[in-house]
């Protein structure tokens, strides 16, 4: 693993992309996306950052936003291109190097697989990436210490203090909530989860 991302848990996404984008859904969106949607301007521009297989990228979309997706596995971004029918560019969360672009920024499931110490970084990025008055999701495995699941993966599972930090330095936020849950993984254990909403300062 080196400081920005974890090239183990990025293999394990390109070898697995066809069964990992099979799997089974809720019928409902979470309640988080809702809150999303609803803070967003009508058409504006999302990013999906670490769209997997696209699916919350063909959400949005059908809601008429305008929407950028990336991720950093290749096989998934693959498998995301064929579903949204267009190039989806494969980028690591420390590349995110767009100032004032986007509306929205969704990162949902997806953050908890950098280091800990890459976290305050990203969420700079994210930051500057959005226009002001921009919100920005986060879900992510809480509760335990770094570490890998029985599949592999690695996650740094982030407390709220290390978010709250790593907020604090990114810059100014208002609307800041937190909620947790509680849920099974892909891997089939059930994990603490950290649901992050703010807003950029306006």
């Amino acid at each position: 693993m080196n400081k920005n991302s974890d090239p183990q848990t990025l293999t394990y996404y390109d070898k697995e992309a066809e069964t990992y984008a099979r799997k089974q859904r809720s019928a409902e969106l979470p309640m988080s996306f809702d809150r999303f949607v609803a803070a967003l301007p009508a058409g504006g521009h999302v990013l999906d950052l670490g769209s997997g297989d696209g699916y919350f990228s063909q959400e949005l979309e059908s809601r008429g936003f305008e929407v950028t997706a990336t991720d950093g596995s290749a096989g998934l971004a693959a498998i995301a291109s064929k579903n949204l029918r267009r190039p989806v560019r494969v980028s690591r969360f420390d590349e995110l190097e767009d100032i004032a672009t986007y509306d929205g920024v969704w990162a949902h499931a997806t953050l908890h697989h950098a280091p800990l110490e890459a976290v305050p970084d990203i969420i700079a990025r994210v930051h500057r990436s959005l226009k002001l008055g921009g919100v920005f999701h986060m879900s992510v495995k809480t509760g335990r210490p770094a570490g890998r699941d029985k599949l592999g993966r690695f996650y740094c599972y982030p407390s709220r203090e290390n978010v709250d930090s790593a907020l604090s330095q990114a810059g100014g936020w208002q609307e800041i909530l937190f909620e947790t849950s509680n849920r099974k993984g892909y891997d089939g254990v059930a994990t603490d989860w950290l649901i992050l909403f703010a807003r950029k300062t306006a």
